[in-house]
């Protein structure tokens, strides 16, 4: 079960067909959630967050004019970290490959049932409170995590530092110091990192390695410990 009550639960509708909007926000409410809005620009996004923080946002990929469902996905999970659940008639791969720097828990085609609604934003909240238990805690602790030799990785741009020059990393890369950085004094386990960054249940311990490895090689040394039988955890300070 999500960690969250329902009313717990607020959601975050961009969406910018306003009969759909109205129709999913009714349908959310019925099931017992919290809307915390609706909005249809980035700008419109921004703003929301000033004064809200959503537990998760559904989210139309193609939204009229210059708006992109998929950047304002983009910043919501990169900044802020907020679970994304696609909600689009776009079922083709290349629209699904654009989709992949968010990381979205699931996506949903129109039109979808409500109990599949339900179901599938539960889902997702369970998923995302397993690889991310901290993440209340981290929006209000320091944007960087310090690790040995002048190296740090900044959490909410998902950047890794050496000698305050950015370097560049895949994206399984960025993922593994994303799940770690939110433990940063604990070992994460092997099957945790590997479910987080290829979304398969059962893992492969060295297809795990071999990433930790190509990393080391990118950065220059270890930045990343393995705890005998048990995970990985972070060099820190």
């Amino acid at each position: 079960m999500c960690k969250n009550t329902i009313k717990e639960i607020s959601i975050l509708i961009i969406e910018d067909e306003i009969i759909l909007a109205l129709g999913l926000q009714e349908t959310l409410k019925f099931f017992g959630y919290s809307v915390s809005g609706i909005e249809t620009s980035m700008q419109g996004v921004k703003k929301h967050l000033e004064k809200s923080y959503p537990t998760l946002a559904i989210v139309d990929i193609k939204l009229k004019g210059l708006n992109n469902g998929i950047e304002i996905a983009k910043y919501l999970w990169q900044i802020k970290k907020i679970p994304i659940i696609f909600l689009t008639s776009y079922s083709d791969e290349m629209t699904i490959q654009k989709t992949l720097a968010c990381e979205p828990y699931a996506y949903l085609i129109k039109p979808c049932k409500d109990t599949e609604l339900h179901t599938t934003i539960q889902t997702s909240l369970n998923k995302h409170n397993y690889f991310f238990k901290n993440k209340d805690v981290i929006r209000n602790e320091t944007k960087y995590i310090y690790l040995e030799n002048n190296i740090k990785f900044h959490k909410s741009k998902a950047i890794l530092y050496k000698n305050n020059e950015p370097i560049k990393l895949t994206r399984n890369e960025t993922k593994i110091l994303e799940l770690l950085s939110d433990y940063p004094k604990e070992s994460v386990s092997f099957e945790r990192i590997s479910t987080y960054i290829w979304r398969e249940s059962i893992y492969d311990l060295g297809r795990l390695r071999t990433l930790i490895y190509r990393l080391k090689q990118k950065v220059g040394i270890e930045i990343i410990d393995s705890v005998f039988e048990s995970g990985y955890r972070l060099k820190v300070q």
